[in-house]
């Protein structure tokens, strides 16, 4: 009876434990209701959006192709206080084709491309054997005729004291007048023939010095300092400083440059030259080295036209002297007024497509900037042409966006969509 009671008591507390208690948790609280005003104002934003997107792409606003305003290459205008742009050349003023005095063949070459020389430097030798010979001959004639004036100076020598003899034996009685004169016409002779052998002695030094120099004609020397450009010839060609007789005689030895006298020279169009003076300050930026602004002004511009081209040159000083410049080299001019260049460098110009502006003289016209979505009418001032489009130097910042074609069409303040050009290409 005992052990089947305490069963009994373990089963009822095993069932006890298993009930739910279905009382709160203490710190519990009721979930409150989703906040519904948020997914208003989502919807609210949504409507919104669809709203701008809808006035911004409603088809009643036109469609302009636009472009973006590139800064000008250095070469084009890149000061907007430039007066003028123009194009041309680094030349060398003092440059010369060196050539020997004499004809004959090369046996000698001292000098390469780019090597410097320096005034007088020999640069070549020509075959020198015969001026050599005419020399050793010119010499002995020389030789020869100075043998004569030392004899005909004798022969005067001793007719001199006969005829003083003579006089004084004529004096005594002893001599016949016959005598006197005969002495007498040989001390004439003697001193006449003198005369005659010393002024042959003169031309044959004079001989001497003509074959010394045409030896020396057949070395080369350089006119002067500079860089040597082009070598012409080799040894063996022959050369003359006439026209060359066939196509094998070299009428140079080489090309040398005096690299200190390089300058700019340009072709300035007729309407445009009043706008150039003697001294006007100007930079110059080369097309190899577009991004170096050489400063420059004007050393004269030249008092003729070229009737072909309608244009005038405008020769320009360098006031940096670089290595790395060099002749024939292409170049760009800007030329700026006096304010410009005493207050330095101004900003830089830009390029944009020819179509994109709209002309009103010869330095003046009228762009639409495209931003936020709407057309601003400016006024620029304009450059030069270049391949890649119009110039303008002033009215407009590099990055800017501009409307290109039918600007006729287009207004002040409207509001228009853009498209560019990659973006109808790749539409097509």
């Amino acid at each position: 009876m005992g052990p089947a009671r305490g069963a009994f008591v373990n089963r009822s507390t095993l069932l006890s434990q298993l009930q739910i208690d279905r009382a709160p948790e203490r710190g519990h609280e009721p979930r409150r209701g989703f906040p519904w005003w948020i997914l208003a104002v989502l919807a609210g934003a949504l409507v919104l959006a669809g709203l701008i997107w809808f006035l911004m792409a409603r088809p009643d606003r036109p469609m302009v192709r636009v472009a973006e305003a590139a800064a000008a290459s250095p070469g084009s205008n890149a000061h907007g206080g430039s007066l003028l742009d123009a194009s041309g050349y680094v030349v060398a003023r003092r440059a010369a084709t060196v050539s020997s005095k004499v004809t004959g063949k090369v046996a000698e070459v001292l000098i390469e491309e780019g090597q410097r020389v320096a005034a007088g430097q020999v640069i070549a030798r020509l075959d020198g054997t015969n001026a050599q010979a005419s020399l050793q001959q010119a010499q002995a004639q020389a030789a020869a005729a100075d043998a004569n004036l030392h004899v005909a100076q004798v022969a005067v020598d001793q007719a001199g004291p006969r005829e003083n003899r003579s006089q004084r034996l004529h004096a005594n009685g002893y001599l016949s007048d016959q005598g006197v004169e005969d002495a007498h016409n040989a001390l004439e002779t003697a001193r006449s023939n003198l005369e005659y052998v010393r002024r042959q002695a003169q031309v044959a030094r004079a001989t001497v010095e003509i074959a010394r120099r045409n030896l020396d004609d057949t070395v080369v020397r350089a006119p002067f300092a500079g860089v040597v450009t082009v070598k012409a010839a080799q040894p063996g060609e022959m050369v003359s400083p006439i026209s060359a007789g066939g196509g094998f005689t070299r009428t140079g030895i080489g090309t040398i440059v005096d690299m200190d006298s390089l300058e700019v020279q340009v072709d300035v169009a007729e309407s445009f030259i009043n706008r150039v003076s003697e001294g006007m300050p100007a930079v110059v930026k080369l097309n190899a080295y577009p991004d170096w602004e050489i400063p420059a002004a004007v050393i004269a511009v030249i008092p003729t036209a070229d009737r072909s081209k309608a244009t005038v040159s405008v020769r320009l000083g360098l006031k940096v002297k670089d290595p790395r410049i060099v002749p024939e080299m292409g170049a760009r001019v800007s030329f700026l007024g006096p304010t410009v260049a005493a207050a330095g460098l101004v900003a830089r110009s830009v390029v944009v497509p020819a179509d994109a502006v709209q002309s009103q003289g010869t330095d003046k016209g009228v762009v639409f900037v495209v931003s936020n979505g709407r057309l601003e009418r400016r006024a620029v001032r304009l450059g030069a042409q270049e391949p890649r489009g119009q110039v303008i130097q002033a009215g407009v910042a590099p990055g800017e966006k501009l409307a290109v074609g039918g600007l006729d069409k287009l207004k002040d303040g409207e509001s228009v969509r853009t498209t560019t050009k990659a973006e109808d290409d790749s539409e097509s």
